[in-house]
């Protein structure tokens, strides 16, 4: 491991890395105040495939990265850091782990590096799984604190999704929420594709009941919209594992490729009144820059890429839209820091001072 910090304290040292507020609030939802707060602008989400992996061995890059676009809100999915919660207790998806040595060690890393700028400037949500799979985080800076921050699509105070997916925050004049979608996987036989039309119905729902206020809704979420959104749009659609065939056409081909799975995310688009915002810019294929996420760069998916990591926004944030942008040209190439998916960024333009939160001048 590239070392940026300074030496973890040997066993039985009395001193213990701080706790940063999300922890101590032991992940339940509560009331923020603060001075001099405003609404976010600048947002950035990013599936960091092991965010504890990046910070050991992308760290300098990252940090570059970060400070130089200066974002308000950081989403990331995939922090693959397990919940707390000893061996066959109940686990705790608001907190890190830190039960054993070396999930000890691995906490003191994650909270050492967080302590640094620019990631002293945020808070930090977590959202957890009970093993080093899927979760979220959010990063929120200091002075652009939420009014709430759940965890699941129900606004349950203390409740997470399964797997640690969503998180959702709510400020003044718009809502943000975090996910990472499941993968549609490729068999019906093993309920994957079950799991995918519940979370895309649950999903839907929620958009629909959450009109009130307008949504940011950013994340790793699975589904390539169009044919523009991915490189090889045949290759996509003809693909299969281990020559198996669905019995219905719809489900064929690359699991956030399929029809199904594009007509839903379409449905959940128009019914929602969502615009997805990178496409809102760019009508164009970009096969440099247009995609999010990259095969492996051996074998049949090199050179193969997908957009599948989104900002999607309500229709009346429209008019204050300033960018969207994918920073990365495929894991072979350069800009993932280390991911198989590149980070996103997206702007907003200030408020009208005047705007109520359901105006398009907003």
């Amino acid at each position: 491991m590239k070392r940026f910090f300074k030496p973890i304290e040997k066993e039985g040292s009395s001193k213990k890395p701080s706790l940063s507020p999300s922890e101590k609030d032991d992940g339940e939802n509560r009331e923020i105040s603060g001075e001099d707060k405003r609404e976010p602008l600048k947002f950035l989400t990013w599936n960091a495939n092991s965010f504890l992996l990046r910070v050991k061995n992308d760290w300098p890059e990252l940090n570059k990265f970060v400070t130089s676009f200066d974002p308000d809100v950081i989403a990331i999915q995939e922090v693959r850091v397990p919940a707390a919660g000893s061996k066959g207790a109940p686990k705790n998806p608001g907190e890190l782990k830190d039960d054993t040595n070396s999930s000890r060690e691995e906490k003191q890393i994650l909270i050492r590096a967080l302590s640094s700028l620019p990631f002293a400037n945020y808070r930090v949500w977590w959202s957890l799984a009970d093993s080093k799979y899927a979760g979220t985080a959010l990063f929120v800076k200091k002075c652009c604190q939420p009014k709430n921050v759940f965890f699941n699509l129900d606004k349950r105070a203390s409740k997470h999704e399964p797997d640690g997916r969503v998180i959702l925050a709510e400020f003044d004049t718009f809502r943000l929420l975090n996910t990472y979608a499941p993968n549609n996987g490729w068999k019906e036989e093993e309920n994957s594709f079950i799991r995918r039309r519940k979370w895309d119905k649950r999903i839907l729902d929620f958009v629909l009941q959450s009109s009130d206020k307008p949504l940011i809704w950013c994340g790793d979420l699975n589904v390539s919209h169009e044919e523009i959104d991915v490189s090889h749009p045949e290759f996509f659609s003809a693909a299969k594992l281990n020559g198996y065939v669905p019995p219905n056409k719809e489900d064929c081909g690359q699991p956030g490729f399929t029809l199904s799975e594009r007509k839903r995310f379409g449905t959940i688009l128009k019914e929602g009144k969502l615009i997805d915002a990178y496409r809102f810019l760019h009508k164009e294929k970009d096969m440099e820059c247009g995609f999010s996420w990259s095969g492996h760069p051996i074998g049949k998916y090199r050179g193969k890429r997908m957009r599948i990591d989104y900002f999607v926004v309500s229709e009346k944030l429209k008019d204050r839209i300033v960018a969207c942008e994918i920073h990365g040209k495929g894991i072979e190439l350069q800009g993932f820091y280390g991911s198989d998916h590149c980070p996103i960024t997206f702007e907003l333009s200030q408020a009208c001072p005047n705007a109520k939160h359901g105006e398009a001048s907003m």
